[in-house]
């Protein structure tokens, strides 16, 4: 297999990885089956080129990581997280939340191009951490661990976009958006049985290179300990439930990839300021626009000017990614929401994990670290 795969081209700019990787970033929702025959259903793409060419970018670096995605704001309390850090230390927090805190994903270090609300805080993290267990203990212990002066936790209340396809977004004029409003997602919380997280944590792992097959589920049935059949029905069911995200392949964006290709250059995390009561509406607006792969409502507090809807875009020029913003803050005074204060958060050094959020894995990671997983909870 190797040395075919070495022929195969890697590069997303390939005309036939680029038809690809424009489904298999984020089109594909939910728990599928056959999830690379839905990918070559939507792409047009012959079935067995697809795992070909998805095998081969996965084994080069262009693509990070293939695997089910789980909807964990329904699953696990979770947060987005500010971190002041004395400079000097910033970087040694950024590999310690990194390497080794498992319930922290991306891992972020940005900045601001003046001096704002919120700029002392420069390190950026998710943080999700398993039910039954506290968020601000949690994060506690990282900042007594990195030595980090103050954190904010900034959970969401809302999403309204959730879909990080990058080749699909290349070339997007400013302003372009969906006829209709974003979606509003909620955050309710979904219990599980033991069963159905044994099954969960099969199904997110990631992929490896010779697992990408026409009947992947296979595999990761028999490491659930359940027949194939067992396996996808409640998979169903979990996906009808709401818990079950898209299945993804990851491109290497920040860094080079394989073929030295920047994928994305830049990462804006956009502040807005609305007026209490018009959250949500700001949210759909700022939400249709093609070119945010996140977008929630999170209140900032004072720290950040009470800034209260957060996003992300991506771009490979600054000034791109700048006309973006400029177009959606338009749109929004058009649709008669005034915006009191907006900042924009760029991103440098960065590093995306999957958070992990089994409560199981919590408890062994407690005692590894010489904590009572009990003194923990809430």
């Amino acid at each position: 297999m190797a040395d075919s795969i070495s022929t195969v081209p890697v590069e997303t700019t390939d005309p036939v990885n680029a038809r690809i990787l424009a489904v298999s970033e984020d089109r594909v929702q939910g728990f599928q089956d056959e999830p690379f025959r839905e990918i070559a259903r939507l792409s047009g793409v012959e079935p067995e080129t697809v795992l070909e060419r998805i095998r081969a970018m996965l084994a080069s670096g262009t693509i990070r990581r293939v695997r089910q995605t789980l909807m964990a704001t329904n699953l696990a309390p979770g947060a987005l997280v500010a971190w002041e850090v004395p400079p000097e230390r910033l970087d040694a927090a950024f590999e310690y939340m990194f390497r080794e805190d498992p319930f922290s994903g991306h891992v972020v270090i940005r900045s601001t191009d003046r001096e704002t609300p919120g700029s002392r805080y420069r390190l950026w993290t998710t943080l999700k951490v398993p039910q039954g267990y506290s968020m601000e203990k949690h994060a506690r212990f990282l900042m007594e661990r990195t030595g980090a002066l103050a954190f904010k936790l900034l959970p969401a209340h809302r999403l309204f976009a959730l879909g990080v396809g990058h080749v699909r977004r290349r070339g997007l004029e400013p302003g372009a958006r969906s006829d209709d409003l974003g979606q509003v997602l909620d955050t309710n919380i979904v219990e599980l049985s033991g069963l159905e997280w044994r099954i969960l944590e099969a199904l997110k792992r990631e992929f490896a290179a010779d697992e990408i097959t026409d009947t992947p589920w296979v595999g990761r049935a028999a490491e659930a300990g359940v027949p194939l059949e067992r396996f996808t029905e409640v998979a169903r069911e979990l996906n009808r439930r709401g818990v079950i995200g898209r299945f993804s392949t990851f491109l290497e964006h920040y860094k080079p990839n394989a073929a030295g290709e920047r994928v994305t250059r830049y990462n804006a995390l956009f502040h807005w300021q609305v007026s209490p009561g018009r959250e949500i509406d700001a949210g759909r607006e700022v939400g249709r626009h093609y070119v945010m792969t996140h977008a929630y409502w999170r209140e900032g507090g004072p720290e950040f000017g009470d800034v209260n809807i957060m996003g992300v875009a991506h771009g490979t020029e600054k000034e791109t990614v700048l006309a973006h913003k400029a177009a959606i803050d338009r749109h929004l005074e058009e649709a008669g929401i005034s915006v009191g204060y907006t900042n924009v958060f760029w991103g440098g050094r960065s590093e995306i994990k999957p958070s992990e959020i089994s409560p199981f894995a919590y408890a062994e990671w407690c005692l590894r670290n010489g904590i009572d997983p009990e003194a923990m909870r809430p």
